[in-house]
């Protein structure tokens, strides 16, 4: 059986995020990789803050023309 699992090592022992189901003194083989660490999520706009997008300050008032090519008020 392989299953890949992520666990904490404490400094002592490796304590896995989810129960093992494997009988007491199975043994296993085990390769470690790091995995980064689990911050806090940033938002999205702090995110999109990042992207440098740059682009008409009416975005946000003209959305359907700029998505899809027509003024608002024509649908009415």
């Amino acid at each position: 059986m392989t299953k890949s699992i992520e666990a904490i090592f404490d400094g002592v022992t490796l304590r896995p995020d989810e129960p093992l189901e494997l009988p007491p003194n199975t043994r296993v083989r085990l390769t470690i990789e790091s995995l980064p660490t689990r911050g806090e999520a940033g938002s999205f706009l702090r995110t999109a803050r990042t992207l440098g997008l740059a682009g008409p300050p009416d975005w946000s008032s003209n959305l359907e023309t700029y998505l899809y090519g027509e003024n608002p008020d024509s649908r009415r």
